[in-house]
């Protein structure tokens, strides 16, 4: 139910809109994060993960600078606050579920991976869809943003591709040894 309206009256009003979603979406990725890394037991992925933490922190940063800017010039934005982001919620419990349920530690990684690239590919279409909203405002600076981002994040993605690549095999084998993070 939706307490709260929000008046998307233009394509700018919808704009700051899904800024603010991904801004709640990147604020509850950075919490969950921690979490994750720790509940890998392959090196690689625990890294990984870690090295996403601190880049995601950094494009919560990046969000707050745009829809800062586009407070300080456009007096309709009235709130630059997150706007909570169901999806991103939901996939959050629905990773938590996953590493509770894996009793394997190549399954748990295995899990840990298919969650992360959930998470990924909802940022690659959020950026990509800003991207393009931006770059119809004629808010370049915005875009070359937005696109460093997504490209990170489709980095991040291609990463946990690789890394699945190994630890989906050791998961067929239900091989209950990791490599054990130092």
């Amino acid at each position: 139910m939706k307490f709260v309206s929000e008046n998307c009256k233009d394509l700018r009003a919808l704009y700051v809109n899904q800024l603010r979603l991904l801004l709640s979406a990147e604020e509850q990725i950075v919490r969950a994060l921690p979490d994750m890394a720790n509940a890998a037991t392959d090196q690689q992925l625990h890294d990984a993960l870690w090295s996403h933490y601190r880049e995601t922190d950094t494009h919560v940063k990046r969000v707050e600078e745009l829809l800062a800017k586009m407070k300080s010039v456009d007096p309709a934005v009235d709130s630059t606050s997150p706007i909570r982001c169901k999806a991103v919620n939901a996939l959050i419990a629905e990773t938590e579920d996953m590493m509770q349920d894996a009793r394997d530690a190549f399954v748990k990684d295995a899990a840990l991976i298919a969650a992360a690239q959930r998470v990924e590919h909802y940022q690659i279409a959020a950026y990509g869809t800003l991207r393009h909203f931006a770059c119809v405002l004629g808010e370049t600076a915005a875009v070359e943003v937005l696109d460093t981002t997504a490209k990170e994040e489709h980095d991040a993605d291609q990463l946990l591709t690789s890394i699945a690549e190994r630890i989906n095999v050791d998961a067929k084998h239900g091989a209950h040894v990791a490599s054990v993070k130092n």
